[in-house]
């Protein structure tokens, strides 16, 4: 297992571990990751959705192998980078409008 530190650059990042938990596969990538250092108790949207389950480490599993021959069996780098680009774009666009783009706001969302 190794550790990755390339993510620490502001302080919630700084408290966020990332282990690799295989060796390099097919196409000389690793595929399993374990996030942790965070607490979904003290995130009301997490609480709701785990139904009061309190987790600190996140498993993410990347598709490993060709599809044709091993079958859909994991996360697919485009849905995690595009899905999540989108969604933060839209967010900041939204706030922007609003004029509420760099501020606590608590209505800004």
């Amino acid at each position: 297992m190794r550790k990755l530190t390339g993510h620490r650059v502001n302080p919630a990042n700084d408290k966020l571990t990332v282990d690799v938990l295989d060796e390099a596969g097919d196409g000389g990538a690793c595929h399993h990751y374990l996030v942790s250092g965070f607490d979904t108790n003290t995130n009301e949207s997490g609480a709701l959705r785990l139904e009061t389950r309190r987790e600190t480490a996140m498993s993410i599993l990347f598709q490993n192998g060709a599809i044709p021959e091993k079958g859909v069996n994991g996360l697919t780098q485009e849905v995690l980078l595009e899905e999540a680009q989108r969604w933060l774009h839209s967010r900041t666009l939204k706030r922007m409008q609003r004029g509420v783009e760099g501020t606590l706001d608590d209505n800004a969302d």
